[in-house]
């Protein structure tokens, strides 16, 4: 696609309407917030992460959608919560995780299809001491490099031990793990010229005991001297998620590694349907390894078909039957 066939206006993109991908695969993902699950459902939104009738009710309520748009309805599953936990002998007995695995072991003789997660795992060493220690942490490395190594080491430690605990009473077994993610946000607060001896060898040392047979990371303060670190790591998928600052155009020039495009959810609610279909082939022509989308309210539907039509279509899938009614 050649420049002076993108006009960019605000938040609309506008692509001429000639330039259809036709002879390439993009994938695409497509998921439902647990906001929209708490409305279909009418239930409060912390809810979800322990009340069983209300999880069973909203993922059963947000059905009829899912076959609307001709997409597989979700699994159930607890919401996502993220728990400052210390080292202790049996993480499966701090602070809410025998109330989680309860609350999943009800959900599993509810619905034995339900996936088998009590939540969000950990977050990456960086971001973890900096929720410990607060913006102070950002200037430990200057002040007193030794202790910071130690909280990092610590927090590298402890997040593997608590995943592998939680795996092994969920799943029965650690090894192999698969592909394992790692999110760290705040990592790329430090510069560049810290990252080989404050983080690249931490999330190493993650990635390793999570037993990774596939690196993917999810961070969005990084920036392009940060970049090359990626390479040297082995990522396989990088995830800049809602980074305004890394755009799809710098990380086809820049990123040493595949990386992934996504739909924001302000791109969502201040778009038209055809708005949000040019966006999407814009982000399409620089050949992200997936570009991924969301519903969070009920009332974006007719984007949500939109969306999923033009996905369809670029990744050569036929669901000929979901068509947007013109």
């Amino acid at each position: 696609m050649r420049a002076d066939q993108i006009r960019c206006t605000n938040r609309h993109v506008e692509v001429e309407p000639d330039q259809a991908m036709t002879n390439t695969r993009q994938p695409y993902s497509f998921g439902f917030a647990d906001s929209l699950l708490a409305e279909s459902g009418e239930a409060p939104l912390d809810a979800l992460h322990s009340d069983v009738d209300a999880i069973c009710r909203c993922y059963e309520a947000v059905v009829p959608l899912a076959e609307r748009l001709g997409v597989k309805p979700p699994r159930p599953r607890l919401a996502e919560r993220i728990d400052d936990l210390s080292e202790p002998a049996d993480y499966l007995s701090q602070g809410v995780v025998p109330d989680r695995l309860a609350a999943l072991e009800a959900l599993l003789e509810r619905r034995p299809d339900a996936a088998r997660s009590i939540g969000h795992m950990y977050e990456g060493p960086v971001t973890t001491a900096a929720l410990m220690m607060g913006p102070d942490f950002f200037v430990l490395p200057y002040e007193d490099p030794r202790r910071a190594h130690a909280l990092l080491r610590f927090c590298t430690d402890s997040a593997a031990n608590y995943a592998n605990a939680i795996q092994e009473r969920l799943v029965g077994s650690l090894e192999p793990n698969g592909p394992v993610g790692i999110p760290d946000d705040f990592a790329g607060i430090l510069p560049a010229a810290m990252f080989g001896e404050f983080v690249a060898p931490y999330w190493d040392r993650l990635y390793q005991r999570l037993g990774a047979t596939e690196r993917h990371l999810h961070s969005e303060l990084l920036r392009p001297e940060h970049l090359p670190y990626l390479r040297d790591l082995e990522i396989a998928a990088f995830d800049p998620s809602a980074d305004q600052y890394v755009t799809p155009e710098l990380l086809r020039e820049r990123c040493p590694v595949p990386f992934t495009g996504r739909v924001q959810s302000w791109d969502m609610r201040d778009n038209t349907p055809d708005a949000l279909q040019l966006l999407y082939r814009r982000i399409a022509q620089y050949e992200p390894v997936s570009i991924s989308f969301y519903m969070d309210t009920v009332a974006i539907e007719e984007k949500a078909v939109a969306l999923l039509e033009v996905a369809r279509e670029l990744a050569n899938e036929e669901n000929s039957g979901h068509k947007r009614v013109q």
